[in-house]
């Protein structure tokens, strides 16, 4: 830490920069209820907030309390949550609510160690979640939290590195203020989102500028270090996109694993297009390939190879449990994986421009 700044000086001048230019109207600001708050969090990660908000407020509508949510199917809630992606947010969201309801008796606990137990809630969101819901006194720690305590404080390396992390761990607790932890914690949140974001950060609004290394040595750009890169291994798949000229069919995935739970194209394993579509009753014309489409996941690239298949819709019968046709024009409300999603509208939009011509 630097000798000038004093942690209680830090502080407050966040509490007071808040007050004056933080946020104050978000919809889950306005609320003591621990499930808005939660859902808030959940939807938050990964996610900006000018997107989820309409996501938050058509999901309560849908959900309005946790034992709705419990109660729900999981397939309605990957379908309330389609377009938001990172879908495994969505399945660990209803078993915390099935977990909140059963073991818990449908309230969240109000200590953030607790809440941290519960399906898809780390430490940090444990305790963001205690400290807006129940006035808890508990330190945060979420990425954008990172960068600005790594710009501030000059903690060198990669924030996910197990040493690093625990460094900036206890630089968060030592910060937290006796009093007005919630102003504090929502501070940190909004200099993160707002004014230290990771390219050009706004300096000179910050209310931590003159104790600031980054700024001090001029290495905005360094702090935080990136990721390490990794060589991730390439895998292929094939994909069969069958269409009876205004649906595609869809097969539903085990819960478990990559995609789980969601709508996606059929996998063709090592058979052709068309043998693939005759063996589960649909007798199909030849198959054409379309463009392939590379998707990125933490661990490996997918390259997916799609293959168009068009058959008669009056001889196509489900006989199989998880196969669902999904009109066309509905792709953008359902709960496909997102790189599905993208073969499926630039199908639509050739579709569109075939007609056209």
């Amino acid at each position: 830490m630097p000798d000038s700044a004093a942690p209680d000086s830090l502080a407050a001048r966040l509490i007071r920069w808040q007050g004056e230019h933080g946020r104050h109207d978000l919809p889950w600001q306005r609320t003591r209820d621990a499930y808005r708050i939660w859902l808030s969090e959940i939807m938050l990660q990964q996610t900006q907030v000018a997107t989820v908000i309409p996501y938050y407020q058509r999901f309560l509508r849908r959900f309005p309390d946790v034992a709705a949510l419990a109660a729900a199917p999981l397939e309605a809630v990957l379908e309330a949550w389609a377009g938001l992606g990172y879908y495994a947010r969505a399945r660990n969201l209803h078993r915390c609510a099935r977990a909140v309801a059963g073991e818990h008796a449908g309230r969240f606990p109000r200590d953030p160690r607790q809440l941290a137990e519960l399906p898809g809630i780390g430490r940090s969101t444990a305790a963001a979640i205690s400290v807006f819901a129940f006035g808890t006194r508990a330190a945060i720690l979420d990425g954008n939290v990172k960068r600005v305590l790594a710009r501030c404080f000059g903690v060198e390396g990669f924030p996910g590195e197990a040493q690093n992390e625990r460094t900036l761990w206890r630089i968060s607790e030592s910060l937290l203020p006796s009093a007005q932890v919630e102003a504090y914690t929502q501070g940190l949140m909004d200099l993160g989102a707002g004014v230290c974001v990771r390219a050009k950060p706004s300096c000179g609004d910050c209310p931590w500028r003159t104790d600031c290394v980054a700024r001090r040595d001029g290495r905005q750009a360094e702090l935080p270090a990136a990721k390490p890169a990794k060589a991730r291994p390439e895998r292929e798949t094939r994909l069969l996109v069958l269409i009876d000229g205004r649906r595609v069919l869809l097969l539903r995935r085990p819960p478990a694993g990559i995609w789980g739970g969601l709508l996606s194209l059929p996998e063709l394993g090592g058979e052709e297009a068309s043998a693939f579509a005759r063996r589960h009753g649909f007798p199909a014309r030849p198959a054409r390939e379309l463009p392939a489409l590379r998707h990125a996941f933490s661990h490996f690239r997918l390259t997916l190879r799609p293959y168009l298949c068009r058959v008669d819709g009056a001889a196509c019968q489900l006989g199989e449990p998880g196969w669902e046709w999904l009109p066309i024009d509905e792709i953008d409300s359902a709960a496909l994986p997102a790189p599905v999603l993208r073969i499926l509208r630039e199908f639509r939009g050739q579709k569109t421009e075939d007609r056209r011509q």
